[in-house]
């Protein structure tokens, strides 16, 4: 295993993959770390916690550098996302205890009836490299505060994150075995998944892995949450604000190199502000500064991988040959580093590549519609449901256009994105389960009730219904 700069090729760092008999240790402490780490107080987890986001913000420079050297995010976004695991920890830090209080009900006369969240164990965590801080940190805050304990299966491009997101756990004073990293290949990961000893899965990642990670799973009645892709819709109608639609929408697409489940991918424009749009959206987009991810001015940097840069220029290739029209970009840029350029597509024909995919990159594909209702059929004409975004100067019109389209949130007059306070998820072929808030931390909990009677004070016979 080893992590590779995309910005020059070079060999940053090479890893050894763990042995069967280092899976086996680290699987042995965790079943061992959990016996004891369920028993410690909520309000003790949560200080660990505060104790995380303490340390992620004293390491924010050294933590920021490690994803851009490993996956070149921009430095200024690398930082930002540092910050965001912080917050996350900050959130919980503050509500776990509120959101994991028992819950009464009522019940007869001589009883209590209360329902009390208690942990399932450890928690294999299978997480990809776009986000390769945030991603972890959106499970391990809410899942190891709640009491379960943490493994996690990064991407094999980043393994020097994912050492260093244990490292910060272990000193903010974790116990051992609360929260581990596998350094493992990703067939190893049905085995991992399969021992009796891990109670519960989550993967972000693709389609087909999240089909496997949910067969292993369900074939051992595993709980399992999935995040996976999304080809989001950004609605623009004719009341909209257009010149803060295109601002926003072109930094939604390009956000992060355009690597990011919840970016915007089909941008759908009512016929009354295309042309307006599209000028504004070009213009926002070209005048992004694309270049070494390590400047703080730089807004978009290389694709993480070589591959992944030459698989977006296929689907972005093939498209043209179907009859989409290239506004700007188009081409890999003609220098050292996976670099392709913000790229805008009109004209997409139904079923090529950027219509039907997914694409994992700075590419946006733009269509024109008559009205609201074409708006809307075209906002779900596709296999994901992830996030959309609206742009209403009518905030009820929003409302009323986000409950026809079908995803795990809609966003008005914002682009789509994940924040600890609301829960987060898709449905279709973008997952299922929740991340984030209150519905984030009890994924992986047993609710369980619990009936207190008290002791009967005579001898009648009592008949029980069951």
């Amino acid at each position: 295993m080893k992590s590779t700069n995309p910005t020059t090729g070079e060999t940053i760092e090479t890893y050894d993959d763990h042995t069967e008999s280092e899976i086996e240790e680290r699987l042995s402490n965790a079943e061992t770390a959990f016996e004891a780490w369920r028993e410690r107080p909520v309000a003790e987890r949560e200080t660990k916690l505060a104790a995380v986001a303490t340390l992620l913000r004293e390491r924010t420079e050294e933590y920021a550098e490690l994803m851009t050297r490993e996956m070149g995010k921009p430095i200024a976004q690398a930082e930002a996302e540092v910050e965001k695991c912080a917050w996350v920890c900050d959130h919980y830090a503050e509500h776990a205890g509120r959101y994991l209080q028992d819950e009464q009900h009522a019940s007869p006369p001589g009883s209590k009836v209360k329902t009390i969240y208690e942990p399932l164990g450890p928690v294999l965590a299978i997480m990809p490299w776009n986000f390769p801080f945030w991603q972890a940190f959106r499970f391990i805050a809410p899942y190891l505060t709640a009491g379960n304990v943490g493994l996690l299966k990064h991407a094999s491009n980043v393994p020097g994150c994912a050492l260093a997101i244990e490292e910060v756990f272990r000193d903010a004073g974790y116990p051992e075995g609360t929260f581990q990293s596998l350094l493992i290949p990703s067939d190893r990961v049905d085995t991992v998944l399969s021992d009796s000893r891990v109670k519960a899965a989550t993967l972000t990642g693709s389609g087909p892995a999240g089909q496997a990670v949910a067969a292993t799973a369900g074939e051992n009645l595993k709980k399992t949450v999935l995040e996976l892709g999304g080809s989001d819709p950004y609605v623009v109608l004719d009341d909209a604000d257009v010149e803060a639609a295109a601002t926003t929408g072109a930094w939604s697409r390009n956000l992060n190199g355009g690597q990011s489940c919840i970016a915007a991918k089909r941008f759908v424009v009512h016929d009354a502000v295309y042309e307006e749009f599209i000028k504004r959206f070009v213009a926002e987009i070209e005048s992004f500064t694309v270049g070494d991810p390590m400047e703080q001015d730089t807004d978009v940097g290389p694709q993480a991988r070589q591959d992944l840069m030459e698989g977006i220029h296929q689907q972005v290739a093939e498209s043209v040959d179907a009859g989409a029209t290239v506004l700007t970009g188009g081409e890999p840029l003609d220098c050292e580093g996976a670099y392709y350029p913000p790229t805008v597509l009109a004209d997409v024909p139904p079923g090529c590549p950027v219509d039907a995919e997914e694409v994992f990159g700075p590419v946006a594909a733009v269509y024109r519609v008559s009205d609201e209702d074409a708006a809307i059929e075209k906002a779900n004409d596709t296999e994901f449901g992830l996030g959309a975004s609206i742009w209403t100067d009518d905030l009820d019109r929003g409302e009323r256009i986000a409950g026809r389209i079908d995803a795990g949130c809609t966003y008005i007059n914002e682009l789509v994105k994940s924040d600890p306070r609301v829960p987060f998820g898709g449905v279709k072929e973008s997952g299922y389960g929740r991340e984030l808030s209150e519905a984030g931390i009890k994924e992986f909990v047993n609710p369980k009730t619990v009936w207190s009677q008290q002791p009967q004070t005579n001898d009648e016979d009592e008949v029980t219904i069951e």
